[in-house]
Formats: structure tokens, C-alpha cells, sequence
């Protein structure tokens, strides 16, 4: 649960901060090299959206089971670690990597990495729990070995 509190509060920070310095977005995205124009805008809003949603899921129902925050703060996760991953390799110079807008901003560094290798870990261990949640419910209620397939 606490995990769950500090990511909503970091991907809602994260979301406001973007949309705060929006006109700037598809900017700070075409860095990375992989889209310009108006798909780093459509990446934008979709990063944007998908910030908010995990995040204020995660802060207003911290206790939920429901697997479609975790799938939307993993989805996430993913895009933002493999934006940052690809420049890195390629040897892109990428001044501010985004994650707030133009707010606390960081070059892309091996650091950059390890906070994506660490949301991924995070989403990881997210979508562990949520997906043996359901089990467990069955084994706390008796219902385990009752003719209850449980996956």
C-alpha cells in the first residue's frame, strides 16, 4: 500500500508537471529521437493520461486490486524507460529528460536508467501482487481445494 501512495504521488507530480509545460512536451520527446510532430504530441497526451490515471487511482484507492492502474503505471513505465534506454545507447544528448515537464529537470544519465530499470522493478513487483491478489482471497475465504481452480 505504501508503495502504492509514494508512485501515485510521484506519476501525479510527474503528470501535472507535463501538463503544466505542455506546449513544451513534444519538444523535450523529439529528443529522444524516436517521434516528432505530432506524434510526440500524441505521446505526450497519452504519457500525460496515463500518469494521471495510475497515479491518482493509487492515491485514492491505494488498497484496490484492480489491475488496470498497474497495467496503465507499467505501460507507463515501459514507454518511458525505453524512450530513455534507446538515446542512451545511441549516444543521444537529451538536456532534460522530461519526466516533470520542464520542472526538476535532469539530463539523460546512467541515473535516468536506473530510475527506469526501478519503475519497471516497481511495476513488476505491482503486477506480481495484483495477479496472486485473487488467489489469496480464495485461500483466505476456505475456498482452495473446493472445486475453485485458481490459476
Amino acid at each position: 500500500m505504501v508503495l502504492r501512495i509514494v508512485l501515485g504521488a510521484v506519476y501525479t507530480a510527474m503528470a501535472i508537471g507535463q501538463l503544466a509545460s505542455f506546449r513544451h512536451m513534444p519538444a523535450i520527446l523529439s529528443a529522444y529521437g524516436l517521434v516528432t510532430g505530432g506524434a510526440a504530441t500524441a505521446l505526450a497526451v497519452g504519457l500525460i493520461v496515463g500518469e494521471l490515471v495510475c497515479g491518482i487511482w493509487f492515491l485514492a484507492r491505494p488498497r484496490s486490486k484492480a489491475l488496470a492502474p498497474v497495467w496503465v503505471y507499467t505501460a507507463v513505465s515501459v514507454v518511458w524507460t525505453v524512450l530513455a534506454a534507446q538515446a542512451y545507447a545511441r549516444g543521444l544528448t537529451v538536456a532534460n529528460c522530461g519526466c516533470f515537464g520542464i520542472y526538476l529537470t535532469q539530463r539523460l544519465s546512467w541515473f535516468v536508467l536506473l530510475q527506469g530499470a526501478l519503475t519497471l522493478l516497481y511495476a513488476g513487483v505491482l503486477l506480481r501482487a495484483a495477479r496472486t491478489a485473487p488467489a489469496r482471497a480464495y485461500a483466505d475465504r476456505g475456498e482452495a481445494g473446493r472445486g475453485v481452480h485458481i490459476p
